[in-house]
């Protein structure tokens, strides 16, 4: 089992930017992949992004392309997402997951579905306000 919390959410106005963190603890080296999602209410989960935490490589949505950044702290079993130049239509809850994420699914896209990954974290809002 993996556990993950996700932190650093919050109200921020548009234009503003926020960096949200992922720790792991568990058994994460059953997992390669860890991605960013984020839910709006009445609306579909979102991927945002992905990186694999062996090698490091990032895959992104179109929508975060420019302005969000997925990083790792391997030392402490961390993962981040830098928000930048944020709009109101970012607003939602931002979760992290983990899993094995076959490298297929990572470079098709699909991986933003979020079904590939079995593990989830509670999620941290964010608002953004204009």
């Amino acid at each position: 089992l993996v556990q993950l919390v996700e932190s650093g959410g919050g109200s921020v106005q548009g234009g503003g930017s926020l960096r949200l963190s992922c720790a792991a603890s568990g058994d994460t080296h059953s997992s390669h992949s860890m991605g960013w999602f984020r839910q709006a209410p009445a609306q579909a989960r979102e991927g945002i992004a992905v990186i694999l935490t062996g090698t490091g490589s990032t895959y992104y949505s179109d929508s975060a392309k420019g302005r969000f950044t997925i990083s790792q702290d391997n030392a402490k079993n961390t993962v981040y997402l830098q928000m930048n130049n944020l709009e109101p239509e970012d607003t939602g809850m931002y979760y992290c997951a983990t899993g094995r994420v076959p490298l297929g699914v990572l470079v098709t896209g699909s991986w933003a579905t979020g079904m590939d990954f079995p593990y989830w974290g509670q999620g941290t809002q964010v608002t953004v306000s204009s």
